[in-house]
């Protein structure tokens, strides 16, 4: 079945994000946004939870993150960890190997060469092996509170699907929500668009039929839908 508005109306910026905050009320959080409410808010901590997250489902990456930060939750206590033990704690997330001995590299880094402070700019953190552009966003985002866009598949897959944007990969989807999209919700859009992506625009049949943004949205790609 195909879900069509009879008229699209003028894609409104502000009314998408007011629309957002009550279409996934009632979903799990983002899985750095859940941490963060869960005490773990510290930029390390984000660093560490967002590394953990690549590639692993939220559910998952809670678990795990939570594991951890209960034996070792500073940089100090984390570059001190034997790495079979750190692995043994990452046991769930994908790639435990390389992750903790990434992890256990940078928490090194951060006590041996900059006085036990996470750095605060994209270039800074991704100095870091396994630190890429996401993760450096998100710990800037929810660890920092400095606007960033953390644009992972469900931000990439919602706004072309919106024709907010048109790009091919999440990479290009980010520089071009850096020229279009409001500073102001440059950290929100993650934090709404991944429960809003994971239960209501999914991947394939998105739920159009219960979506509050079906007026305003172009529907690009979309062949079928529920």
């Amino acid at each position: 079945m195909s879900v069509q508005p009879a008229t699209l109306q003028d894609f409104d910026i502000d009314e998408v994000f007011r629309l957002l905050r009550s279409a996934v009320a009632p979903y799990p959080k983002a899985a750095m946004f859940e941490l963060r409410d869960r005490g773990y808010s510290a930029p390390f901590q984000q660093l560490v939870a967002s590394l953990i997250s690549a590639r692993t489902r939220d559910e998952t990456s809670l678990e795990v993150s939570e594991r951890l930060f209960a034996v070792a939750s500073t940089p100090a206590a984390m570059a001190a960890l034997p790495e079979e033990r750190l692995v043994a704690l990452l046991y769930g997330a994908t790639f435990p190997e390389p992750k903790a001995r990434d992890i256990r590299e940078l928490s090194r880094r951060i006590v041996e060469e900059l006085d036990g402070e996470v750095p605060d700019t994209p270039d800074g953190l991704m100095r870091f092996h396994g630190v890429g552009p996401k993760i450096a966003a998100l710990t800037l985002a929810v660890g920092f509170g400095i606007p960033a866009l953390a644009v992972d598949i469900h931000v990439h897959r919602v706004t072309n699907r919106w024709g907010y944007v048109s790009a091919r990969t999440p990479e290009k989807t980010m520089a071009a929500l850096l020229a279009v999209l409001p500073k102001r919700y440059w950290v929100e859009i993650n934090e709404r668009l991944v429960p809003f992506g994971k239960w209501i625009c999914t991947g394939e049949r998105p739920r159009c039929s219960a979506c509050p943004l079906l007026s305003m949205c172009a529907r690009v790609g979309v062949t079928e839908s529920r």
